[in-house]
């Protein structure tokens, strides 16, 4: 990052962009001023990505014009996934090129025993803060949740959630005057988005984001460009603002009026009822004034094609679900001790924590996926679970369609019915019968959503279902949790659903779960602690004292026997990094064999199918192997930090 040096304007002057035949641009403007924060909304499919492109120069205006200013440093979020085999913190480094440059012509000069020169160079890594550089590099990982000793790892032994994180990282550490993220938070648990968001805030250069986290803009920007109808529209104001603004004019539409006036009555319904069972004052004051600007700004999406809902079963179990005196986590390996948690009809619960501290783990075992370590699971009689987790949408039979999807499931419904369905959840027409290999991450996500939604689930376990969800998705979502009847317990980086969507918190951490008492802002508070106190203790000085020669013997013969059990944990992690570096080249092969458009040709009927079949056989193996490693690795850093301590 490098402050601001240009003083002048971004401008587009009726511009037109094509991609084909179809016409994203047309004489659009829109002026930007140095400095300014700008998130761009719209619609999937609207052309935010390609003005991106247009941004980079890799694509050309077909009419009109693009001013940038000369000598522009643009930084951006790459989308691809990187499998080169240099370590985590090379990577991140190598996105300052102006550091790069410079350790180059010092590594030739020290090579030519040119001392002037050498002198020279070492005064302009100091000056552009050279010998820190590591340090930021660090930074940017812990902040972004890697843990320690991940940045000495290769790029390609991490899973591709993990690489577009890197990719972040990398683009954040680039000197830059204009920054370009694209969904910088897909990938990001609750904690990495909170701290992301308090890196930009203090970003000095100009900064074009493109996001389907409404909370996350609003805290960032401090103006919204919206394409719309071919059309760039710039509003000064957060993603509430410009919503407002919005609401304002469509509230207008004679037409739309009747919709609206459900929409109104179905937040009212919600409002009222959490009214009537809030018993915590600072919580219910926070969560009831956003429902009811929820409420005042329903008309801003009454265009939205998505009006899915969440229908409870019919039968009912008090409780739905208990653990007892429950120790959680896999075979040799106890992440979460002495749980006791019961889920009733009704329950709205949100999990909170530290990415690695158990969310997933605690999800999983009330569904039942892995089996408890210690303790009791009981269901009651009518349990229906629906469960969402980003696994599944790579479990979708990717050469079938969504309406076949639901015909396996509901074989005795006709296909109206199920076609209806459906387009409650934006599948319309000839969309609902396309394969779902075909699909972007958000529609596989929305077609997940549907097949819970179809089963008629008592109990929702929601784990991050906003990836890949675009705004007007995630609005629907939050409706459709709000009238939910079941019981929800609702993993996510979303604030907004999070806030709208729940009415209570469980805090997962230090191998606990305990009620959480307070609302968001006060776990950004506790998040803010939770990292002065770790500073503190990393500087603070270790008491030390001599131990006695029995002591010393027996401390040695314990560090023997932990470092014995390092070495085949170590092997067994670089098998299974080998394994999912050879996996995951082969599923990148064939994923760019997908991105040909002569496959999907009916003469290729036959390789597509052979395709498709090992793009599912690659990505379950890629999740087992991924899922094994993660266990393994967990338990090495453990033993080493055991042993870490021993020596400290």
């Amino acid at each position: 990052m490098r402050a601001v040096r240009f003083s002048a304007m971004i401008q587009i002057q009726n511009l037109s962009l094509n991609r084909g035949a179809l016409a994203l641009l047309e004489q659009a403007n829109l002026t930007l001023h140095s400095g300014w924060k700008v998130g761009i909304v719209g619609n999937n499919g609207v052309g935010k990505s390609s003005l991106f492109k247009l941004l980079l120069g890799e694509l050309q205006p077909d009419a009109g014009e693009l001013k940038l200013p000369a000598g522009l440093s643009i930084a951006h979020m790459a989308q691809e996934v990187s499998a080169t085999d240099r370590t985590a913190l090379e990577y991140v480094l190598d996105g300052d090129a102006r550091l790069r440059q410079v350790q180059q012509q010092l590594a030739e000069a020290e090579a030519a025993h040119q001392a002037g020169r050498i002198g020279e160079l070492h005064a302009e890594l100091d000056a552009i803060d050279g010998y820190r550089a590591e340090s930021r590099a660090h930074q940017l990982l812990d902040g972004l949740g890697f843990m320690p000793g991940d940045a000495e790892r290769p790029v390609n032994s991490f899973s591709g959630g993990w690489r577009i994180r890197l990719n972040l990282a990398q683009a954040l550490m680039c000197r830059s005057d204009l920054l370009l993220l694209d969904e910088p938070t897909n990938h990001l648990d609750l904690d990495a988005t909170i701290w992301l968001e308090q890196w930009l805030k203090l970003y000095p250069g100009t900064l074009l984001l493109i996001s389907h986290d409404r909370d996350f803009i609003d805290a960032v920007v401090g103006h919204v460009a919206h394409m719309h109808n071919r059309q760039l529209t710039l509003y000064k104001g957060g993603y509430s603002a410009f919503e407002h603004l919005r609401a304002e004019k469509l509230s207008q539409q004679q037409a739309a009026y009747e919709k609206q006036q459900a929409r109104i009555e179905q937040i009212e319904g919600f409002v009222r009822r959490f009214k009537a069972k809030a018993s915590k004052a600072k919580q219910a004051q926070s969560r009831v004034k956003e429902l009811e600007r929820m409420e005042q700004l329903s008309p801003a999406h009454i265009d939205s094609p998505f009006t899915f809902t969440f229908d409870c079963s019919d039968k009912l179990s008090s409780p739905l679900l208990t653990l007892y005196d429950a120790d959680l986590g896999y075979p040799g390996r106890t992440i979460l001790k002495d749980i006791a948690l019961t889920l009733t009809p009704g329950e709205r619960i949100g999990l909170l924590g530290h990415n690695g501290a158990g969310k997933s783990t605690l999800i999983k075992s009330l569904v039942g996926s892995i089996d408890l370590v210690n303790g009791e699971r009981h269901e009651g009689e009518h349990l229906e679970i629906g469960y969402f987790a980003q696994h599944q949408l790579e479990a979708l039979d990717l050469a079938a369609s969504p309406l076949l999807h639901l015909q396996r499931i509901s074989p005795k419904s006709s296909d109206q019915e199920l076609r209806n369905f459906l387009g409650s959840f934006g599948f319309i027409g000839d969309q609902a019968l396309d394969p779902v290999g075909s699909f972007s991450g958000g529609e596989k996500a929305r077609v997940a959503l549907a097949l819970i939604a179809w089963r008629k689930p008592n109990l929702l376990l929601l784990d991050e279902p906003t990836n890949h969800l675009d705004l007007e998705v995630r609005h629907a979502l939050t409706l459709a949790l709000q009238s939910f009847d079941g019981a929800l317990i609702l993993v996510s980086h979303d604030r907004h659903l999070i806030r709208n969507s729940v009415d209570r918190f469980l805090l997962v951490a230090n191998g606990g779960v305990e009620e959480f008492n307070g609302d968001l802002d006060d776990y950004h508070q506790w998040l803010a602690q939770q990292r002065r106190d770790q500073s503190s203790s990393d500087e603070a000085p270790k008491e030390t004292r001599s131990l006695s020669a029995a002591e010393r013997k027996e401390q040695k013969r314990l560090e023997a026997e932990r470092r014995a059990q390092l070495r085949p944990l170590k092997k067994e992690v670089e098998k299974l990094e080998k394994a999912l570096e050879k996996t995951s080249d082969a599923l990148g092969k064939v994923e760019e064999a997908l991105g040909d458009p002569a496959v999907y040709d009916d003469s290729a009927k036959e390789q597509l199918k052979t395709l498709l079949a090992d793009q599912a056989r690659l990505t379950r193996e890629q999740q087992e192997i991924e899922e094994a490693w993660m266990e393994q690795l967990e338990a090495l850093e453990l033993l080493q930090e055991e042993l870490d301590q021993a020596d400290s």
